[in-house]
């Protein structure tokens, strides 16, 4: 069975870029691509980022039950496919999925054996400046994203580990090493000491 890592933090703490850093470094890992009902931002493409669908085929796949987890976040609906992921860690292979916090809440009760990385810049005002560099909201909208990042912030305690991405690169690395750091584990090891045994003759 793979394990599911599940990535999250405030809106603007750099999660999408540093799984995207993260993918070279850890071989075999697997990365859950989320649905959403929002439009691209520049830059974003269908497929790699997100899966863009309509509204009215997010609902559907809602009462298909074809979600692991979603939510609505700022009147659009976010969620993580269900029989991809499933397939994925019944075959054996880790999953990576970065998803809110509302997201999180809802896999943890779904797979306690899941690990949850929480994803944080070095201050809140730095938060406040990638927010503001974005351009894609009002002044109104702002203020709400920053009244729900400060709220987020308090839900740390039902993560593992930190991950304070002051700097891409260093924090990817800071990633990874938790992701082969927990491959090592005793419980995870199975096979190898089935074929190390075998091999013994």
């Amino acid at each position: 069975m793979g394990r599911l890592f599940v990535v999250s933090g405030p809106s603007g703490a750099g999660k999408s870029t540093l799984c995207r850093r993260l993918l070279p470094l850890v071989p075999d890992l697997a990365y859950s691509v989320s649905f959403t009902t929002r439009p691209p931002r520049p830059g974003e493409e269908h497929g790699r980022d997100y899966f863009f669908v309509r509204q009215d085929r997010f609902r559907e796949m809602i009462e298909n039950r074809d979600f692991l987890e979603w939510a609505e976040v700022f009147g659009h609906l976010y969620g993580t496919g269900r029989k991809w992921v499933e397939n994925r860690l019944a075959a054996g292979q880790d999953v990576l999925v970065d998803i809110d916090i509302a997201g999180a809440r809802q896999i943890k009760g779904n797979f306690p054996s899941a690990l949850f990385l929480f994803i944080v810049p070095p201050t809140f005002e730095e938060l406040r400046s990638r927010l503001l560099l974005r351009r894609t909201e009002t002044a109104e909208q702002m203020k709400e994203r920053l009244n729900r990042a400060r709220a987020e912030v308090e839900a740390r305690e039902m993560y593992d580990f930190l991950i304070i991405n002051h700097e891409i690169e260093r924090a990817a690395a800071d990633l990874a090493v938790v992701i082969r750091a927990d491959r090592l584990r005793m419980i995870r090891t199975e096979k190898f000491w089935a074929d190390f045994l075998v091999s013994s003759g």
